[in-house]
């Protein structure tokens, strides 16, 4: 009877070598690439070997055409040692899905086979210092010129801006709203092309956000990823994808969080008794513990949904990645409660995951537009 909610042996073995990934290289190293605030280029690398540079580029084009589920369950698993590692990964295939599923031959055969290997990272370029939420109101401009196009204007928040060398980017080729706008594939080393300062972030130390700008950079015309008008479309699919891997990054810091709650309060005496024994303890356990295995289930589900492509995914995609976020920060709130004052030092690792997953409830759409989307869904005719 519980087969239906089970994963396949397969998804087993993958979520296994994703653990095993993180054991290894990610979970001893993590602490310290955020107090330097290093980016592990490498260890991204190392994460592609195993295939986790393109888990849903198809197999023609040298990914390892997985599903929503099974990217879930590695950005899950990585996430357990660093969320800021494990979302910069995610970016990085949402970009590269977004190259193999529009972009014509030309444009995959120019950067897919360096992407996949991670030899070249990429980023997602939407956002911009005036249009947030409202993505559509974008003002960067690609004007048609030849065989180029000519782009102005300026990317804000873009994870991994400056390190990596392709930004697939939503720029304005027609007129206002989304119908005018298309995606470009623009090169770190196009003449024009600049970054801001690195941001100086509550938590993800361990990937650069800076601005990108465009400064007359010729863009040929053959790295128009699917038609003019399309881009919009085509940053919402991503995003779809991407908000699940964001309320999966949740997912795998507040279980770490959780773990570690337990291994602490059990650890812990006061009053000559180990606070696990307390009720008050144990209630505020099981209420994590709880939550978190809801916020998973209807984040497989969704997952499972946008692989199938069903007409309600959207929807789905936001439901679980507005409360996966939520619980996720709710959950690691709690966990550095209960560790007092030492969930506050930087010797433990609960004060880490509490600034890292804070951002999650706001990138990939805040948490009051998944409740627009989903608004809008329950009320339309």
């Amino acid at each position: 009877m519980t087969d239906q909610f089970d994963l396949t042996e397969d998804q087993r073995a993958i979520q296994e070598m994703a653990r095993k990934f993180t054991a290894d290289a990610i979970t001893p190293n993590a602490a310290e690439w955020d107090e330097k605030h290093i980016f592990p280029r490498e260890t991204v690398k190392a994460a592609a070997e195993l295939g986790f540079g393109a888990i849903y580029v198809s197999e023609q084009s040298g990914g390892i055409g997985l599903g929503r589920l099974e990217s879930a369950l590695i950005m899950e698993a990585m996430a357990f040692g660093c969320p800021a590692t494990s979302a910069f990964i995610s970016i990085h295939n949402m970009a590269a899905w977004m190259i193999d599923r529009f972009g014509s031959q030309v444009v995959k055969d120019k950067y897919l086979p360096r992407l996949v290997t991670a030899d070249w990272l990429a980023s997602y370029c939407l956002t911009e210092p005036s249009s947030g939420s409202d993505a559509a109101a974008l003002k960067t401009t690609a004007k048609r010129d030849g065989d180029f196009y000519i782009v102005n204007g300026s990317k804000q928040f873009i994870s991994g801006a400056g390190e990596n060398e392709l930004y697939v980017t939503m720029v304005r080729t027609g007129v206002d709203g989304p119908k005018g706008i298309s995606c470009l594939a623009i090169e770190k080393d196009m003449p024009g092309v600049s970054f801001g300062a690195n941001e100086r972030k509550l938590g993800w130390h361990a990937q650069p956000t800076r601005q990108v700008m465009f400064d007359n950079v010729r863009v040929p015309v053959e790295n128009l990823v699917g038609g003019e008008g399309e881009g919009f479309r085509i940053a919402m699919m991503g995003l779809d994808g991407g908000r699940l891997n964001i309320g999966a990054c949740s997912l795998g810091g507040a279980q770490r969080c959780l773990n570690e709650a337990i291994q602490y309060t059990r650890d812990r005496k006061q009053f000559g008794t180990a606070i696990a024994e307390f009720q008050n303890t144990q209630f505020t356990l099981a209420d994590m513990a709880t939550e978190l295995e809801a916020a998973r289930a209807l984040l497989y589900l969704a997952a499972a949904k946008v692989t199938a492509n069903a007409p309600d995914k959207t929807k789905f995609a936001a439901m679980a990645k507005r409360f996966a976020t939520d619980t996720g920060s709710s959950v690691v709130d709690r966990a550095l409660q209960l560790h007092g004052g030492y969930g506050y030092l930087m010797d433990y690792p609960i004060e880490r995951f509490w600034r890292d997953l804070r951002v999650h409830s706001i990138l990939e759409g805040t948490n009051q537009v998944m409740r627009m989307i989903v608004g809008r869904e329950l009320t339309r005719q």
